[in-house]
């Protein structure tokens, strides 16, 4: 019985997150729903383990166990080691560009990355739109990397419909 206890919990903790999570991509990130007076949290990377991208073969789900916050975003881990690894150094396993696709900030847009669409490049986690963006990305990823660099600090701070 207890087994089944913890299990519901953890599905409706994750499905909470999910339903109140809204906007953390557009760049919104309010701790506090006005008009309901409930605390809002944006799950970051839809829910995947960053730390799982270093020490697994493919990147993980995380679940509603095991969650950090930084800066206004949720992140949600496999197991409470991942947990503790990211909050001891968040910005090792942070996704560069806030989890948007690399290839579309390096041309200006922002595109919700794709979590099981991703590569390390120097040790920084990057994310693509999908299979042939990525295609695209990898035919030049430092001159890409360069010019989504440029292009980041005028678009960082933009809603992606603005864009």
């Amino acid at each position: 019985m207890t087994n089944i206890i913890k299990k519901t919990a953890a599905a409706f903790a994750l499905v909470s997150l999910l339903f109140v999570s809204t906007n953390a991509q557009a760049g919104k990130m309010n701790s506090m729903d006005h008009t309901s007076g409930v605390a809002v949290s944006n799950v970051g990377v839809q829910g995947y383990d960053l730390v799982s991208y270093r020490n697994s073969e493919k990147p993980l789900r995380g679940n509603g166990n095991h969650v950090a916050e930084h800066h206004g975003v949720t992140y949600q881990f496999a197991n409470e080691e991942n947990k503790e690894a990211f909050a001891k150094n968040p910005h090792k396993y942070l996704p560069a560009y806030g989890g948007y696709c690399a290839y579309g900030v390096a041309v200006g847009k922002k595109f919700v990355g794709d979590p099981d669409v991703w590569k390390i490049v120097d040790n920084k986690l990057y994310l693509n739109l999908d299979n042939k963006i990525q295609g695209i990305w990898n035919k030049d990823i430092s001159g890409n990397i360069q010019k989504a660099e440029s292009k980041w600090t005028h678009i960082k701070n933009k809603k992606a419909s603005d864009l």
